[in-house]
């Protein structure tokens, strides 16, 4: 069974998301007053943003961010979920793996140590989180032998046809 149509559409769209939403985290790290968020109660983006959990060894996170869905936006640009080369969709796999892993880090020390939520910082996690079911959930098939070759769609059509 191929991919579904929509899967690399989806994974596209929320790479360009989370990008342009890293970018814009990473202008306000260095920026604060061009943070444009909610602030009241749990929810304070600035004090998140502004943290000492807001960088990890001297980098911001807003930045490992762009390290993160640069290189996503790339392995899921259609001609990529269309490759035969298995090690452009085990990438895929590993980068959103280490996606969740990080945002599980970043969650917690929102929830645990900062004890502020930033509501922008949480699309992210959310965009990070559902690019990682998408291409978890695809990965059985564009990871199997054969993908992405003539005989492989070959024995996919004609198996629908049975």
């Amino acid at each position: 069974m191929p991919t579904l149509r929509w899967q690399p559409i989806v994974t596209l769209l929320l790479s360009v998301y989370g990008l342009g939403a890293s970018i814009y985290l990473t202008i306000t790290h260095f920026e604060p007053k061009a943070l444009a968020c909610v602030s009241g109660g749990a929810f304070n983006c600035e004090k998140v943003t502004q943290s000492p959990q807001s960088e990890i060894l001297g980098i911001p996170v807003a930045m490992l961010g762009l390290v993160f869905f640069v290189p996503m936006l790339l392995l899921c640009l259609p001609a990529a979920w269309r490759s035969a080369d298995r090690r452009i969709h085990l990438a895929r796999l590993v980068l959103s793996v280490t996606g969740v892993g990080m945002i599980l880090y970043l969650i917690v020390a929102e929830l645990f140590l900062i004890k502020s939520i930033c509501l922008w910082c949480t699309s992210v996690h959310v965009t990070t989180f559902l690019l990682f079911v998408v291409i978890a959930t695809a990965s059985p098939v564009v990871l199997a032998a054969g993908y992405g070759t003539e005989d492989a769609h070959m024995a996919t059509a004609d198996d629908d046809a049975a």
